[in-house]
């Protein structure tokens, strides 16, 4: 089982990470956060992304949907944006935001990681 500081580091592993967090969507509030870039506040980009999980698990739960949020991909020019919530007991409320270079990552095999690397994350 990997700490928060320890699967952060591992997401940063991943071809093509530019920046990674742990986010409360429930709040807003960012728990930790690795790598980003000058041109931008990666604190920023992942409260801002609260915004987009709340309204999906809106849309599941208005719906009725028997299902769960497995991940949300945001497909820029030059970036992906990955978004997995945690599906552990203490990690409700809790998600992994991830952007990824286009140029530098493989989309499948990130996802593949991340969820692996949220499997082994123990809060």
């Amino acid at each position: 089982m990997a700490n928060l500081d320890t699967a952060l580091k591992d997401i940063m592993t991943i071809d093509g990470a530019i920046g990674a967090a742990l986010v409360d969507y429930t709040s807003g509030m960012t728990l930790g956060v690795a790598g980003g870039t000058p041109e931008i506040d990666l604190t920023v980009a992942a409260a801002g992304n609260t915004d987009v999980v709340r309204a999906k698990m809106r849309t599941i739960e208005m719906l009725k949907l028997n299902d769960e949020l497995e991940d949300m991909l945001i497909t820029l020019g030059n970036q992906y944006h990955l978004i997995r919530p945690l599906t552990s007991r203490t990690g409700k409320g809790l998600f992994l935001y991830l952007m990824l270079s286009k140029t530098r990552s493989n989309l499948a095999l990130a996802r593949h990681q991340l969820r692996t690397i949220e499997g082994q994350l123990e809060l």
